[in-house]
């Protein structure tokens, strides 16, 4: 057995968590409940009595990673388990055998696949201001394929050989213990969007490797817990990783790029999604970056 442990954070999770948790079954998981309201935690409890279910109210991912963090026991390795994913195979042993073999590597990251077996690009880069201009400005469409264009999202990264990385997605990620006792946990501040990134970059900035390995695979269904409709937080996710490692000036810089581009799109895009846009952008300039990422 994996000498590693599970945490999942739920929300509102009962389609997919009883594929998720049989895809760990026999693995110490302890499973972090945001105050569910759709009876995830009576099934856990009764589908799967080994696995130990700890309620608190939605504090959000990085939050619920951390208190999961706090409940496992000891083990060198922690797995990061999405509810809406799940492991294919004997991929956690394959993680931790590719991770023993890489005493640098903070973080091995599994090729993700969507629920009909296609691939779905996890790869990232680490957010500068030049990169979200080449996504929020459609630049990327312009050169899908060159890292001039398109870091942010991995340029022309295969997803078929190991590699380091600088950024994945974080919905099944193996972290080396030892890595967050060097760095700390995850930072409770970030809601649910970029809390990995900023993980992963302060793993990075401590000298930690993240490694990419297409010889495990995890299946992600991707936004069941908020359908998408979170895309303000996800800006406010963005300009809190800024603040925090970039400083209030380049914070700034960012926000007047946000907003400027939302407003852009607004005008492009048609229906609900435009007006998302609009309403976004309008949102950026009712104050300062201090103020929008506490709001």
């Amino acid at each position: 057995m994996a000498d590693a442990s599970v945490v999942v954070t739920t929300y509102n999770a009962l389609p997919w968590i009883e594929q998720c948790l049989q895809s760990v079954e026999g693995v110490e998981t302890v499973v972090v409940d945001n105050a569910s309201s759709d009876g995830t935690v009576a099934f856990v409890r009764e589908r799967f009595p080994d696995v130990r279910v700890v309620e608190q109210a939605n504090l959000g991912l990085a939050a619920g990673w951390a208190r999961g963090l706090d409940e496992i026991p000891p083990s060198r390795w922690a797995l990061i388990l999405n509810a809406d994913a799940w492991l294919v195979g004997d991929a956690l042993e394959r993680l931790v055998a590719i991770g023993d073999a890489h005493t640098d590597v903070a973080v091995v990251a599994p090729k993700l696949l969507n629920p009909d077996g296609t691939l779905q690009r996890s790869v990232r880069g680490f957010p500068t201001r030049w990169r979200l201009a080449t996504e929020y400005l459609y630049l990327r469409k312009l050169g899908t394929h060159t890292e001039l264009l398109n870091a942010f999202y991995g340029a022309g990264f295969d997803h078929a050989s190991e590699r380091e990385v600088e950024c994945v997605m974080g919905a099944c990620m193996l972290v080396r213990r030892a890595a967050i006792d060097d760095v700390g946990p995850p930072d409770e501040s970030f809601f649910l969007f970029s809390e990995e990134v900023d993980w992963l970059y302060r793993f990075a900035q401590a000298g930690w490797k993240t490694l990419f390995t297409p010889e495990a695979r995890c299946v992600h269904v991707g936004g069941a817990s908020h359908g998408g409709r979170l895309f303000r937080e996800n800006v406010r996710g963005q300009l809190r990783f800024f603040l925090k490692h970039h400083g209030l000036q380049e914070a700034e810089r960012v926000r007047s790029l946000l907003r400027a581009s939302l407003a852009l799109r607004g005008r492009i895009v048609r229906g609900p999604q435009g007006a998302t846009y609009l309403e976004t952008a309008r949102w950026l300039g009712t104050g300062d970056v201090r103020s929008l990422i506490e709001r």
